[in-house]
């Protein structure tokens, strides 16, 4: 049954093809035909409209792939200041219809359903899709559930701008046994193999499974999943994003390269943003990794324990260096690096080094509010390392200026 006039549930919402539809909200004339989103410097396609899906791009596929299985199709660079803009508007829209939303991620939000008297949950998913779709032009699907799994499952099973309330246990039965395990959000190949000796192979056999039997093969995670498609709601709405146990920056390096000084100057670029990050939260970082994936299949990684816990960039870069060294395979192709902060710990908590130079400290500081506030005025990236010249594609282009998780607030990548 889906009204009631105090009627009280979970929604999720999800933007249909969101970074394809923000492209087509400021061009109209990519409506309708078949479009792809493009990240790491352009190698690859990171989104794709329905038209294109036709086609069978697949996402992550390389450009040069999905140029010979859709040569109509119309390939945009990603640009995620934009993308991010909407994101926030439509944050504002849900916000408007709920008073508890979790910004989940760039396009995907849950929220408290309360439906006001006399308004069903359904013509509440309704009316919220049909909000953002005329105040921003984004098509996007909403599901209502008792629980964020239902909601979810609900939402996903109800693309494209479908809307959805489903809360009586008829309905959902009957929309479980229709859906395999591996659709809900954390049980995907591994766990699934986990679970299909014992016969549960779709939502339904999870949810009709033992529940002891379930956390003995999922831990407790999955005990959650368990009591979730059960219709108890053990999963929070967290209306502020919880802080961040860690941080890091990094990514594709577009082309992938073997060079020393072109790995150099990706270190740097990735602390630098990396620090940008740290003193916007307000933190330390009391260990530093450095990871380097390579074109064939292999990792290195090097990692340093800090003295004193900080967000300098010349003790980090100091400690940097001879994580690269580790994590390097000479002659090797590397394509992806990452910079991972861990250990951290509140800025200003952290007392200065024994032997630390009181001097050279006061130098850095100044340094780095110089290089904050010029960027700031001037525009991110401004004033730099001069390592990072070796990097002029990266910088000449504004597409490579702001990534998905430099998006601030939300609660996963």
């Amino acid at each position: 049954m889906t009204t009631r006039a105090s009627a009280r549930a979970i929604g999720h919402l999800d933007a249909d093809c969101f970074y394809v539809s923000a492209e087509r909200v400021r061009d109209g004339f990519l409506e309708g035909k078949p479009v792809g989103v493009l990240g790491n410097q352009g190698a690859c396609v990171i989104a794709k409209s329905y038209e294109m899906k036709a086609k069978g791009v697949k996402t992550g596929e390389p450009i040069w792939d999905a140029m010979e299985k859709c040569p109509e199709g119309i390939y945009v660079k990603r640009d995620f200041r934009w993308y991010e803009v909407l994101s926030r508007l439509m944050l504002d829209a849900v916000r408007d219809l709920s008073p508890r939303v979790e910004y989940y991620s760039i396009d995907e939000f849950f929220f408290l359903a309360l439906a006001d008297r006399g308004q069903t949950l359904q013509s509440l998913a309704e009316e919220m899709r049909d909000r953002i779709r005329e105040r921003l032009g984004v098509p996007v699907t909403v599901g209502i559930a008792r629980t964020r799994t239902l909601a979810k499952l609900i939402s996903d099973s109800a693309k494209p701008f479908g809307a959805r309330a489903v809360i009586g246990a008829d309905q959902e039965e009957e929309l479980l046994r229709g859906l395999p395990v591996t659709e809900i959000t954390g049980i995907a190949g591994r766990r699934a193999a986990r679970l299909s000796p014992w016969g549960i192979a779709s939502c339904l056999d999870l949810a009709r499974a033992d529940r002891r039997l379930v956390r003995s093969l999922l831990t407790a995670a999955g005990e959650t999943l368990w009591w979730e498609l059960n219709g108890d709601p053990v999963q929070a709405i967290h209306a502020k994003r919880p802080a961040h146990k860690v941080l890091s920056r990094g990514g594709s390096f577009g082309e992938s390269t073997a060079a020393p000084g072109v790995l150099y100057a990706w270190l740097v670029r990735n602390l630098e943003r990396l620090i940008e990050e740290m003193r916007f939260h307000g933190v330390t970082a009391g260990r530093i990794t450095v990871a380097l994936n390579y074109k064939t299949g292999h990792s290195g990684v090097g990692q340093r324990t800090m003295p004193v816990a900080t967000d300098r960039f010349d003790l980090l870069l100091d400690a940097a260096r001879p994580c690269l060294r580790k994590a390097w395979m000479p002659g090797v192709q590397a394509s992806h690096m990452h910079l991972i902060a861990e250990d951290l710990a509140p800025r200003g908590q952290c007392p200065p080094g024994l032997f630390e130079d009181p001097a050279a400290r006061a130098r850095a500081e100044a340094v780095a509010r110089v290089k904050e506030q010029v960027n700031n005025r001037m525009g991110r990236f401004s004033l730099r390392s001069a390592a990072t010249l070796r990097l002029p594609e990266i910088y000449r282009d504004v597409a490579n200026e702001y990534d998905i998780c430099d998006i601030r607030g939300k609660i996963c990548f």
